[in-house]
Protein backbone atom coordinates (compact mmCIF):
# COMPACT_ATOMS: atom_id res chain seq x y z
CA UNK A 1 0.00 0.00 0.00
CA UNK A 2 1.74 3.00 -1.06
CA UNK A 3 1.37 6.41 -0.22
CA UNK A 4 -0.17 7.50 -3.57
CA UNK A 5 -2.49 4.10 -2.83
CA UNK A 6 -4.18 5.76 0.30
CA UNK A 7 -4.85 8.92 -1.10
CA UNK A 8 -6.21 7.10 -4.27
CA UNK A 9 -8.90 4.94 -2.00
CA UNK A 10 -7.84 1.76 -3.59
CA UNK A 11 -8.70 -1.38 -1.79
CA UNK A 12 -6.90 -3.40 -4.50
CA UNK A 13 -4.19 -1.88 -6.94
CA UNK A 14 -2.96 -2.77 -9.94
CA UNK A 15 0.04 -4.75 -8.46
CA UNK A 16 -2.33 -6.71 -6.15
CA UNK A 17 -4.44 -7.54 -9.31
CA UNK A 18 -1.40 -8.58 -10.59
CA UNK A 19 -0.12 -10.74 -7.33
CA UNK A 20 -3.61 -12.81 -7.31
CA UNK A 21 -3.39 -12.88 -10.97
CA UNK A 22 -0.52 -15.11 -11.09
CA UNK A 23 -1.14 -17.16 -7.57
CA UNK A 24 -4.23 -17.87 -9.89
CA UNK A 25 -2.26 -19.25 -13.09
CA UNK A 26 -0.30 -21.27 -10.52
CA UNK A 27 -3.42 -23.14 -9.35
CA UNK A 28 -4.37 -23.83 -12.45
CA UNK A 29 -1.17 -25.02 -13.60
CA UNK A 30 -0.74 -27.69 -10.96
CA UNK A 31 -4.52 -28.30 -11.03
CA UNK A 32 -3.96 -29.82 -14.47
CA UNK A 33 -0.41 -30.82 -13.51
CA UNK A 34 -1.41 -33.06 -10.93
CA UNK A 35 -5.27 -34.97 -9.87
CA UNK A 36 -4.46 -34.78 -6.14
CA UNK A 37 -3.70 -30.63 -5.99
CA UNK A 38 -7.71 -29.52 -5.15
CA UNK A 39 -8.19 -32.33 -2.74
CA UNK A 40 -9.96 -31.37 0.41
CA UNK A 41 -6.73 -33.10 2.45
CA UNK A 42 -4.26 -30.19 0.11
CA UNK A 43 -5.98 -27.44 0.45
CA UNK A 44 -6.48 -27.65 4.09
CA UNK A 45 -2.23 -28.00 4.54
CA UNK A 46 -2.02 -25.48 1.95
CA UNK A 47 -3.76 -22.68 3.55
CA UNK A 48 -2.65 -24.07 7.21
CA UNK A 49 1.10 -22.92 5.67
CA UNK A 50 0.14 -20.17 3.99
CA UNK A 51 -1.15 -18.82 7.72
CA UNK A 52 1.90 -19.64 8.99
CA UNK A 53 4.31 -17.87 5.86
CA UNK A 54 2.08 -14.88 6.46
CA UNK A 55 3.01 -14.26 9.97
CA UNK A 56 6.41 -14.50 8.88
CA UNK A 57 6.42 -12.51 6.24
CA UNK A 58 4.08 -9.80 8.16
CA UNK A 59 7.56 -9.58 10.48
CA UNK A 60 9.82 -8.66 8.16
CA UNK A 61 7.51 -6.52 6.22
CA UNK A 62 6.99 -3.81 8.92
CA UNK A 63 10.53 -3.59 8.83
CA UNK A 64 11.09 -3.24 5.35
CA UNK A 65 8.35 -0.25 5.12
CA UNK A 66 10.68 1.42 7.36
CA UNK A 67 13.49 1.41 4.94
CA UNK A 68 14.78 -1.30 6.84
CA UNK A 69 14.84 -4.86 7.84
CA UNK A 70 14.95 -7.65 10.30
CA UNK A 71 17.14 -10.65 9.68
CA UNK A 72 16.47 -11.85 13.48
CA UNK A 73 12.94 -12.87 13.03
CA UNK A 74 13.59 -16.39 13.22
CA UNK A 75 15.63 -15.98 15.95
CA UNK A 76 13.07 -14.31 17.76
CA UNK A 77 10.51 -16.78 16.79
CA UNK A 78 12.62 -19.74 17.73
CA UNK A 79 13.49 -18.43 21.43
CA UNK A 80 9.73 -17.25 21.95
CA UNK A 81 9.07 -20.82 21.36
CA UNK A 82 11.45 -22.02 23.86
CA UNK A 83 10.97 -19.92 26.23
CA UNK A 84 7.31 -20.66 26.30
CA UNK A 85 7.95 -24.74 26.19
CA UNK A 86 10.60 -23.83 29.01
CA UNK A 87 7.70 -22.28 30.92
CA UNK A 88 4.76 -24.56 29.86
CA UNK A 89 6.57 -27.98 29.82
CA UNK A 90 9.44 -27.57 32.68
CA UNK A 91 8.13 -24.86 35.44
CA UNK A 92 4.56 -26.35 34.67
CA UNK A 93 3.28 -22.60 34.49
CA UNK A 94 -0.47 -22.28 33.17
CA UNK A 95 -1.06 -21.55 29.80
CA UNK A 96 -1.68 -17.76 29.71
CA UNK A 97 1.34 -16.88 32.23
CA UNK A 98 3.83 -18.78 29.75
CA UNK A 99 2.29 -17.20 26.62
CA UNK A 100 2.75 -13.47 28.27
CA UNK A 101 6.46 -14.47 29.47
CA UNK A 102 7.19 -15.84 26.28
CA UNK A 103 5.84 -13.04 24.70
CA UNK A 104 7.56 -10.25 26.99
CA UNK A 105 10.82 -11.73 26.02
CA UNK A 106 9.95 -11.70 21.94
CA UNK A 107 9.34 -7.84 22.94
CA UNK A 108 12.49 -7.41 24.57
CA UNK A 109 14.10 -8.85 22.05
CA UNK A 110 12.48 -6.33 19.38
CA UNK A 111 13.35 -3.19 22.05
CA UNK A 112 17.17 -3.97 22.16
CA UNK A 113 16.77 -3.86 18.33
CA UNK A 114 15.17 -1.18 17.94
CA UNK A 115 17.54 0.68 20.70
CA UNK A 116 20.91 0.18 18.84
CA UNK A 117 19.39 1.47 16.09
CA UNK A 118 18.29 4.24 16.57
CA UNK A 119 20.30 4.83 19.97
CA UNK A 120 23.67 4.37 18.49
CA UNK A 121 22.70 4.64 14.68
CA UNK A 122 23.73 1.69 13.38
CA UNK A 123 22.40 -0.07 10.68
CA UNK A 124 19.31 -2.29 10.81
CA UNK A 125 21.18 -5.11 8.63
CA UNK A 126 24.57 -5.16 10.96
CA UNK A 127 22.24 -5.18 14.59
CA UNK A 128 19.97 -7.97 13.64
CA UNK A 129 22.75 -10.05 11.63
CA UNK A 130 24.76 -9.76 15.25
CA UNK A 131 20.85 -10.36 17.49
CA UNK A 132 20.43 -13.48 15.07
CA UNK A 133 23.72 -14.93 16.54
CA UNK A 134 22.89 -13.43 19.92
CA UNK A 135 18.74 -14.60 20.49
CA UNK A 136 19.63 -18.24 18.63
CA UNK A 137 22.64 -18.83 21.09
CA UNK A 138 19.80 -18.13 23.72
CA UNK A 139 17.58 -20.91 22.03
CA UNK A 140 20.21 -23.36 22.08
CA UNK A 141 21.19 -22.56 25.45
CA UNK A 142 17.94 -22.84 27.11
CA UNK A 143 16.58 -25.84 25.65
CA UNK A 144 20.19 -27.55 25.12
CA UNK A 145 18.84 -28.63 21.73
CA UNK A 146 16.17 -30.48 22.88
CA UNK A 147 11.91 -30.30 22.05
CA UNK A 148 9.48 -29.69 24.58
CA UNK A 149 6.51 -31.72 24.34
CA UNK A 150 4.35 -30.46 27.45
CA UNK A 151 2.55 -28.63 25.21
CA UNK A 152 -1.55 -28.08 26.61
CA UNK A 153 -3.89 -29.98 23.97
CA UNK A 154 -5.90 -26.84 24.31
CA UNK A 155 -3.06 -25.14 22.97
CA UNK A 156 -2.16 -27.69 20.00
CA UNK A 157 -5.96 -27.28 18.69
CA UNK A 158 -5.51 -24.16 17.14
CA UNK A 159 -2.77 -25.04 14.82
CA UNK A 160 -4.29 -28.02 14.06
CA UNK A 161 -8.40 -27.73 14.12
CA UNK A 162 -10.25 -26.41 11.36
CA UNK A 163 -13.81 -25.15 10.98
CA UNK A 164 -15.92 -25.51 7.77
CA UNK A 165 -12.85 -27.42 6.14
CA UNK A 166 -10.18 -25.23 6.23
CA UNK A 167 -7.95 -24.53 9.38
CA UNK A 168 -7.96 -21.61 12.15
CA UNK A 169 -5.11 -20.46 11.51
CA UNK A 170 -6.43 -19.09 7.86
CA UNK A 171 -9.42 -17.42 9.98
CA UNK A 172 -7.05 -15.58 12.43
CA UNK A 173 -4.87 -14.82 9.27
CA UNK A 174 -7.36 -13.48 7.78
CA UNK A 175 -8.01 -11.09 10.84
CA UNK A 176 -4.53 -10.10 11.39
CA UNK A 177 -4.25 -8.90 7.83
CA UNK A 178 -7.35 -6.74 8.32
CA UNK A 179 -5.87 -5.23 10.94
CA UNK A 180 -2.55 -4.49 9.30
CA UNK A 181 -4.45 -3.18 6.39
CA UNK A 182 -6.29 -0.79 8.58
CA UNK A 183 -3.21 0.46 10.22
CA UNK A 184 -1.87 1.08 7.14
CA UNK A 185 -4.67 3.10 5.67
CA UNK A 186 -6.43 4.92 8.94
CA UNK A 187 -4.08 5.10 11.21
CA UNK A 188 -1.56 7.82 12.18
CA UNK A 189 1.10 5.20 13.32
CA UNK A 190 0.76 3.41 9.83
CA UNK A 191 1.29 6.26 7.76
CA UNK A 192 3.87 7.32 9.36
CA UNK A 193 5.52 4.33 9.48
CA UNK A 194 4.66 4.22 5.20
CA UNK A 195 6.28 8.06 5.37
CA UNK A 196 9.37 7.16 6.82
CA UNK A 197 10.22 4.31 4.77
CA UNK A 198 9.15 6.51 1.67
CA UNK A 199 11.63 9.32 2.81
CA UNK A 200 13.01 9.51 6.08
CA UNK A 201 14.45 12.97 6.12
CA UNK A 202 11.19 14.73 4.58
CA UNK A 203 8.92 12.60 7.49
CA UNK A 204 11.34 14.44 10.22
CA UNK A 205 11.26 17.98 8.40
CA UNK A 206 6.86 16.93 8.36
CA UNK A 207 7.44 16.59 12.27
CA UNK A 208 7.70 13.30 12.43
CA UNK A 209 9.55 11.42 15.66
CA UNK A 210 11.43 8.75 13.08
CA UNK A 211 13.65 7.11 16.11
CA UNK A 212 10.01 6.17 17.53
CA UNK A 213 8.54 5.05 14.48
CA UNK A 214 11.41 2.82 13.76
CA UNK A 215 11.46 1.25 17.27
CA UNK A 216 7.79 0.77 17.43
CA UNK A 217 8.65 -1.07 13.93
CA UNK A 218 10.97 -3.50 15.45
CA UNK A 219 8.23 -3.96 18.86
CA UNK A 220 5.79 -5.11 15.57
CA UNK A 221 8.23 -7.42 13.58
CA UNK A 222 9.01 -9.16 17.12
CA UNK A 223 5.39 -9.26 17.92
CA UNK A 224 4.20 -11.03 14.56
CA UNK A 225 7.80 -12.82 14.58
CA UNK A 226 7.06 -14.03 18.43
CA UNK A 227 2.89 -14.77 16.77
CA UNK A 228 4.90 -16.82 14.17
CA UNK A 229 6.80 -18.95 16.60
CA UNK A 230 3.92 -20.22 19.18
CA UNK A 231 1.44 -20.76 16.34
CA UNK A 232 4.47 -23.01 14.26
CA UNK A 233 4.61 -24.96 18.39
CA UNK A 234 0.68 -25.59 18.37
CA UNK A 235 1.21 -27.03 14.57
CA UNK A 236 3.77 -29.37 15.43
CA UNK A 237 2.60 -30.11 19.18
CA UNK A 238 6.40 -29.43 20.38
CA UNK A 239 8.32 -26.25 21.55
CA UNK A 240 11.53 -27.11 18.71
CA UNK A 241 14.35 -24.98 18.98
CA UNK A 242 14.56 -25.39 15.09
CA UNK A 243 11.44 -23.27 14.79
CA UNK A 244 12.25 -19.98 12.81
CA UNK A 245 15.63 -21.66 11.18
CA UNK A 246 14.44 -21.28 7.44
CA UNK A 247 12.59 -18.16 8.37
CA UNK A 248 14.85 -15.69 6.50
CA UNK A 249 14.29 -16.78 2.85
CA UNK A 250 10.36 -17.21 3.25
CA UNK A 251 10.22 -13.77 5.48
CA UNK A 252 11.65 -11.89 2.77
CA UNK A 253 10.10 -13.93 -0.28
CA UNK A 254 6.67 -13.32 0.97
CA UNK A 255 6.99 -10.46 1.85
CA UNK A 256 8.50 -9.51 -1.62
CA UNK A 257 6.56 -11.02 -3.97
CA UNK A 258 3.68 -9.95 -1.58
CA UNK A 259 4.63 -6.40 -2.90
CA UNK A 260 6.40 -5.14 0.31
CA UNK A 261 8.89 -2.05 -1.44
CA UNK A 262 12.65 -2.94 -0.37
CA UNK A 263 13.14 0.74 -0.49
CA UNK A 264 9.97 1.29 2.12
CA UNK A 265 7.39 2.93 1.76
CA UNK A 266 4.55 0.59 0.40
CA UNK A 267 2.98 -2.41 2.30
CA UNK A 268 -0.23 -3.90 0.84
CA UNK A 269 -2.08 -6.43 2.96
CA UNK A 270 -3.79 -7.97 -0.03
CA UNK A 271 -0.14 -8.33 -1.56
CA UNK A 272 1.35 -10.66 1.08
CA UNK A 273 -1.93 -12.72 0.77
CA UNK A 274 -1.35 -13.65 -2.66
CA UNK A 275 2.49 -13.62 -1.80
CA UNK A 276 1.91 -16.60 0.50
CA UNK A 277 -0.22 -18.10 -1.20
CA UNK A 278 2.58 -17.68 -4.26
CA UNK A 279 5.22 -19.14 -2.17
CA UNK A 280 3.01 -22.28 -0.65
CA UNK A 281 1.89 -23.20 -4.20
CA UNK A 282 5.30 -23.45 -5.63
CA UNK A 283 6.67 -25.68 -2.51
CA UNK A 284 3.65 -27.89 -2.50
CA UNK A 285 3.12 -27.76 -6.26
CA UNK A 286 6.71 -28.84 -6.99
CA UNK A 287 6.12 -31.94 -4.57
CA UNK A 288 3.00 -32.89 -6.34
CA UNK A 289 4.29 -32.79 -9.82
CA UNK A 290 7.33 -34.84 -8.47
CA UNK A 291 9.90 -31.87 -9.08
CA UNK A 292 13.72 -32.24 -8.03
CA UNK A 293 12.74 -30.51 -4.54
CA UNK A 294 16.64 -29.54 -3.80
CA UNK A 295 16.06 -26.77 -6.77
CA UNK A 296 13.50 -25.18 -4.42
CA UNK A 297 15.20 -22.06 -3.22
CA UNK A 298 16.93 -21.47 -6.63
CA UNK A 299 13.48 -21.15 -8.19
CA UNK A 300 12.27 -19.23 -4.83
CA UNK A 301 15.68 -16.93 -4.93
CA UNK A 302 14.86 -16.47 -8.84
CA UNK A 303 11.17 -15.28 -8.58
CA UNK A 304 12.18 -12.79 -5.80
CA UNK A 305 14.95 -11.59 -8.39
CA UNK A 306 12.45 -11.23 -10.78
CA UNK A 307 9.84 -9.63 -8.72
CA UNK A 308 12.37 -7.32 -7.49
CA UNK A 309 13.18 -6.29 -11.34
CA UNK A 310 9.18 -6.05 -12.34
CA UNK A 311 9.07 -3.56 -9.28
CA UNK A 312 11.93 -1.46 -10.37
CA UNK A 313 10.64 -1.24 -13.72
CA UNK A 314 6.95 -0.18 -12.95
CA UNK A 315 8.65 2.37 -10.43
CA UNK A 316 10.86 4.22 -13.83
CA UNK A 317 8.09 3.60 -15.90
CA UNK A 318 5.89 5.90 -13.32
CA UNK A 319 8.84 8.22 -12.97
CA UNK A 320 8.81 8.50 -16.57
CA UNK A 321 5.39 9.27 -16.90
CA UNK A 322 5.50 12.43 -14.25
CA UNK A 323 8.11 14.22 -16.21
CA UNK A 324 5.89 13.54 -19.46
Amino acid sequence: MALSTLKSGKVITGADAGILGAAGVLILLFTLASDSFLTQYNIFNLTRTQSLYIFVALSQAVMLVTGNMNLSVGAIAGLTAVVFGYLVDTMGLPLPAALAGAMAVALFCGWFNGFVMTTLGINSFIVTLSTLFIFTGFVYGISEGYSYRGIPKEFVTIGRGKFMGLPYLFYLMLGTLAVVWYMFRYTVFGRQLLATGSNQEAAELSGINTHRVIMGANLLSAFFAAVGGLLWVSRLGTAQPAIGQNWLIISFAVAIIGGTALQGGRITAIGLFGGGLIMVLIKNGLILVQANVYFEQAFLGAIILLTILLDRGREIWARKGRKK
